[in-house]
């Protein structure tokens, strides 16, 4: 679904918060970045963004938000930092950055479009190409402690698919062998008895995102996987 930012208000209706929101979806260029173009012709492309109402919890309004741009209610959604912004296209006093993803296919209307993370376009923002690599960055270092390469993908999925968005995560290649030893050390997924044919090979079996507790009472444990260069 596209948002469709608003033009810069008048100071008298300009919102004292703003929320701006990285979303991001892995396609056949790799990682992209959902960006909008506002209706005004010259205006450049820009991150979604909308005013925070004043008494909203912030993060049910963040999750509100993502929602609304992504189409569906986010798999994962997390804050990546606030600052006081004087140049905000809404004329806010403070924004507050978000990072969601979206699946695979994930489609777009109107003035959105998912741009790949090394080809973005030339007038974007610089305060924006900024708070977008805070956002990659912390996609990835959270990848060791939260399953949110697996909210790219379909409930049913196969091992090669999740090694390409880790790699497309990580901006590297890994050892196939080693990734899925690392997978089956973090008990993280469980075969179905389903098979899907990717390309000439024999069919591939397809599993599911089924963590298992690790440790005493069934406390969780801690994901981390190390992946040597491939």
């Amino acid at each position: 679904m596209a948002v469709r930012p608003r033009s810069s208000p008048s100071a008298s209706l300009a919102p004292f918060c703003a929320l701006d929101l990285v979303a991001f979806t892995i396609d056949e260029r790799g990682l992209a970045v959902l960006l909008v173009s506002p209706p005004a012709a010259g205006r450049p492309w820009q991150l979604p963004t909308a005013a925070w109402t004043r008494g909203e919890d912030i993060v049910a309004a963040g999750t509100r938000f993502a929602s609304f741009v992504v189409g569906a209610t986010p798999a994962w959604l997390e804050q990546v930092g606030a600052a006081s912004d004087p140049g905000h296209p809404l004329g806010a006093e403070l924004s507050v950055g978000w990072v969601t993803v979206a699946p695979r296919g994930t489609p777009t209307t109107g003035e959105a479009a998912w741009f790949a993370l090394d080809d973005l376009p030339a007038d974007l923002p610089a305060r924006h190409r900024t708070l977008i690599r805070r956002a990659h960055t912390h996609v990835q270092q959270r990848l060791d402690h939260t399953p949110v390469a697996f909210a790219f993908l379909p409930a049913l999925f196969t091992l090669s698919s999740l090694q390409d968005v880790y790699e497309a995560l990580l901006g590297r290649s890994v050892h196939k062998a080693s990734f899925r030893r690392a997978l089956a050390g973090a008990a993280l997924v469980a075969p179905t008895d389903e098979w899907r044919s990717e390309g000439r090979g024999r069919p591939a079996q397809l599993f599911t995102l089924a963590p298992r507790p690790r440790g005493r009472r069934g406390s969780a444990r801690a994901i981390r996987f190390d992946f040597p260069v491939g």
